[in-house]
C-alpha cells in the first residue's frame, strides 16, 4: 500500500523542522528531542481510577513504575509494559496515554517500568530490571488488585523486544506464570539485511543508522549481539511461551524480524497472532497515535486482544482497522 496520508504529513513536517536526526545528536540532546516529539504528538491521556507512581526494588537499586487501575472491583489482569526508545530513550512520560487507554480497555491494571537506559547502563541492565520487575508484580499481585495467574507483558519497539525476553525467562525460570505478550513492532535480531532494511532504512523516522547507533550503545561488544536476550529471535526455542500477538508497520525497519519472529514462535506451538498495519511507520502506535488515528486504533486493537486473551468480556477476534 501506499504511505499512510497522516505518517506523510508528520514525516514531511520532521523533514521541514531542520532538526538533525537523533543518531547525529548526543544522547541528552535526542533524549529531550524524543520526549518533546512524544508530548506533541503522541496520544493524550484518558482519566483512570487511580495512577500511582513508586519505586521497587531492582537488581541494582530501586526501578521507578507508573502503575494504573481500572474503575471496577477487583482481581484485575495485569500488563506489565515497557517503553521503546532504542534502550537509550524514553520514560514512562512517553507511554502514559497508551498505559491509560490499555487499563481502561483491557479493564486490567497496568504496571509501566523505567527501567535503566544505556549507555550509563548497557546490556544486560534493561533486561534484568524488565525481568525484575515483572516477578515483583506477581509477588505483589494481591496488593495491586490484580490476579497472579493474569500477568501479561507488553511493549513497543525496544520495549516490545524486552517483553517477548522477559517471556522468555519466566519461561527458563518457571516464574512468573504469563498469560500473554503483546510484541509492539519488536526489534528481534541484530542485524541489517532485511528485506524491510533495505526498503524503509531511509526516510522513514527510525533508519538502518539510527538502530546502528541504538544498539552501539546498547551492546558493549559485538558479540553480545548474539546473545538471545539482545536477539530472541537466535532463543534455540520458543515454545512453552505465552500466547502472543504481535503488532508491525509496513514502513518499518523493524517489520521483517518482528513477523520473523512471530513466524518462529507459531511453529514452536505458540499460539500467535500478527497484524501488520499497512501504509504505516515505525512509532506510529506508542509514540505517534495523536497524529495518526491508525496509531490509535492499533492501540484500541492491542488492548482488544489483552482483554479477550485475559477472558474478560471475551468477544470474537475482529479487526477494526487495516
Amino acid at each position: 500500500m501506499a504511505l499512510d496520508a497522516q505518517a506523510e504529513t508528520w514525516l514531511k513536517g520532521l523533514a521541514d523542522s531542520g532538526l538533525p536526526p537523533l543518531n547525529e545528536m548526543p544522547v541528552d540532546q535526542a533524549r529531550a528531542t524524543y520526549e518533546a516529539v512524544v508530548a506533541d504528538c503522541g496520544l493524550k491521556p484518558e482519566p483512570v481510577a487511580d495512577i500511582v507512581d513508586k519505586t521497587i526494588p531492582g537488581p541494582a537499586g530501586d526501578i521507578p513504575v507508573r502503575i494504573y487501575t481500572p474503575d471496577g472491583h477487583g482481581l484485575f489482569p495485569i500488563v506489565v509494559y515497557f517503553h521503546g526508545g532504542g534502550w537509550v530513550l524514553g520514560s514512562l512520560e512517553v507511554v502514559h496515554g497508551p498505559c491509560t487507554v490499555i487499563a481502561n480497555r483491557a479493564h486490567a491494571v497496568v504496571v509501566s517500568v523505567d527501567y535503566r537506559l544505556a549507555p550509563e547502563h548497557p546490556f544486560p541492565a534493561a533486561v534484568e530490571d524488565c525481568y525484575a520487575a515483572t516477578q515483583w508484580v506477581a509477588d505483589n499481585a494481591a496488593l495491586l488488585n490484580g490476579d497472579v495467574e493474569r500477568i501479561a507483558v507488553a511493549g513497543d519497539s525496544a520495549g516490545g523486544t524486552l517483553a517477548a525476553v522477559v517471556a522468555l525467562m519466566a519461561r527458563d525460570h518457571g516464574y512468573p506464570p504469563l498469560a500473554y505478550q503483546l510484541l509492539i513492532y519488536p526489534a528481534t535480531d541484530v542485524r541489517y539485511d532485511t528485506g524491510s532494511y533495505a526498503a524503509n532504512g531511509e526516510d522513514y523516522f527510525l533508519t538502518t543508522d539510527l538502530m546502528k547507533w541504538f544498539h552501539r550503545h546498547y551492546l558493549p561488544s559485538e558479540d553480545r549481539a548474539e546473545d538471545w536476550r539482545a536477539s530472541p529471535l537466535r532463543a534455540a526455542d520458543l515454545s512453552g511461551l505465552a500466547p502472543a500477538h504481535v503488532i508491525t508497520a509496513e514502513f518499518d525497519v523493524l517489520r521483517d524480524e518482528g513477523e520473523a519472529y512471530a513466524a518462529r514462535l507459531q511453529e514452536a506451538g505458540v499460539e500467535t497472532t500478527v497484524h501488520r498495519y499497512e501504509g504505516q511507520i515505525h512509532a506510529f502506535t506508542a509514540n505517534l497515535a495523536g497524529v495518526i488515528d491508525n496509531g490509535r486504533q492499533s492501540i484500541e486493537d492491542g488492548a482488544h486482544e489483552l482483554r479477550r486473551a485475559l477472558r474478560l468480556g471475551w468477544q470474537p477476534r475482529v479487526w477494526l482497522s487495516q
